[in-house]
């Protein structure tokens, strides 16, 4: 049995929980969450990268009460930084991705030959486009993703675990490595990168100022699969290799797990990713806006002094009338904060469909219209990579939106399997404690321990699948 830490940091909430994991057994209690607000100073939007920090010392002073945790580990969302000078202190507050910066930023290199490289699908939101829009030519300064970051401030060792710097799309899919002949074309210098690490990896020893602070000692924090999506899939409940996933949380990441990078021309048309999975796996992935609709439309609500439940929104909107207005949810035009209701609206309006009157049909607009993205990445992602699936495992967040649930499998036409709600902290967990050697094996003994041991949820699709393609043909028109 080992007791391990893992810091699960989120677009909208960061939270420290405790794991005790066994090769029998998997609990996870919540020690800390804050709130994870960016910060609009003048034009650009931040993350508030302190007090990020502050709020993962106060969950570890918290989880300091009890008995010494074996490791620490650190996941969080993707292709956000911070830069460092030479004597490693922040230069500034990180960037938000949402941040217009990136708006219309071409990088020199060609959208075919980044993919034949990297594997990763060009968008606005990516390391690469922010680096190209920021214009960072310092060779002494440091770049350090959000989790690794947040881990040199705990043990003063940089490093970049391989997970997440595989979404930069500057790695090689191929090697591994840095695409340094890709920097060198796009006038990104290769000082600003670290040495890569792997989900296992030491990354150091608490600092002894930190050790005293949080009363942990120095405790070791252990790399993990440091993008949040890489930890979910690891915690994905699959039983075999018949199955598609569905990250859902303010971004939905939707695809198979493949053995090796499916880089055709089809494929990037296609706009799926190859990104790095625990153990060498590759997450070929869409990235889908996920419940980001439904978070800016709650916040848009409570701003106008109508604040409203989500639970029963959703109990409404299951009892309107399904398909009856949908959208294109990956369209660019919802991707920054703001009034999200009037933008479907308008959206609604100019394509000759219903407009969403009540904050009821706007959800069931979202729920529809998502589902029915789901069902486009699952069926590409199946005929691209050459493999059929039987289930669809959704994880994250919106494992509790049982009404998203049971649309993603009529719209798929495949049973769904929902949960565990903590995958990304359950797979930081699960790679720490085979670190620390309290489990054994691979992404197939580790999920077994998760299947054996979470709450999960089984849905079977209903309806008529037809219905589902009248939309989807509707929408592509």
């Amino acid at each position: 049995m080992a007791l391990v830490v893992p810091v699960d940091l989120g677009a909208s909430s960061g939270r420290v929980m405790l794991a005790n994991v066994s090769d029998g057994t998997l609990e996870l209690t919540e020690a800390h969450r804050f709130t994870n607000r960016p910060v609009q100073v003048r034009d650009t939007l931040h993350w508030d990268i302190l007090s990020l920090h502050q709020g993962v010392l106060d969950g570890l002073r918290i989880a300091g009460r009890g008995a010494a945790p074996a490791s620490i580990g650190i996941d969080s969302w993707a292709v956000d930084y911070g830069l460092l000078n030479a004597s490693g202190a922040l230069l500034g507050n990180p960037v938000h991705y949402r941040d217009a910066r990136t708006n219309d930023v071409m990088p020199a290199v060609p959208a075919d030959e980044l993919y034949a490289v990297t594997g990763i699908r060009s968008m606005q939101i990516n390391t690469l486009f922010q680096l190209v829009a920021s214009g960072v030519h310092d060779r002494d300064a440091r770049l350090l993703l959000i989790p690794d970051l947040i881990s040199y401030w705990l043990t003063g060792v940089q490093g970049t675990e391989i997970t997440n710097a595989s979404t930069t799309q500057l790695v090689d899919v191929r090697t591994g490595a840095w695409a340094t002949d890709l920097m060198v074309r796009l006038g990104i210098p290769r000082e600003l990168f670290g040495d890569l690490r792997r989900p296992g990896d030491s990354a150091g020893r608490l600092l002894p100022a930190v050790a005293l602070e949080t009363g942990l000692g120095e405790v070791p924090v252990t790399a993990v699969g440091s993008h949040d999506t890489a930890s979910a899939v690891l915690a994905v409940p699959a039983s075999g290799d018949r199955f598609g996933y569905l990250s859902s949380g303010t971004w939905s990441l939707v695809g198979l797990e493949v053995p090796e990078p499916i880089l055709g021309e089809d494929s990037r048309l296609a706009n799926f990713t190859n990104e790095t999975g625990v153990d060498g796996t590759i997450r070929y992935l869409r990235n889908v806006m996920g419940l980001w609709l439904l978070q800016e439309s709650m916040r848009t609500w409570l701003a106008a002094g109508r604040p409203v439940e989500l639970s029963a929104l959703l109990r409404e909107a299951a009892a309107l009338p399904a398909l009856r207005s949908v959208i294109d949810v990956d369209d660019a035009v919802y991707l920054p904060p703001g009034d999200m209701p009037a933008r479907i609206g308008a959206e609604c309006l100019r394509t000759g469909q219903p407009v969403p009157g009540s904050p009821a049909e706007v959800v069931r607009c979202v729920v529809d219209s998502l589902a029915l993205a789901y069902r486009a990445a699952i069926e590409q992602a199946q005929r691209l990579a050459g493999r059929e699936i039987d289930v669809v495992h959704v994880v994250g967040g919106g494992a509790r939106n049982t009404l998203l649930c049971q649309l993603t499998a009529d719209a798929c036409g495949l049973a769904v399997v929902a949960g565990p709600v903590e995958a990304a902290a359950l797979g930081n967990a699960l790679v720490q404690a085979r670190a620390v050697g309290a489990v054994h094996g691979g992404p197939a003994e580790l999920r077994a321990l998760v299947r054996d041991t979470q709450q999960l949820w089984h849905y079977q699709p209903t309806g008529d699948r037809r219905a589902w393609q009248g939309a989807a043909e509707r929408l592509s028109r």
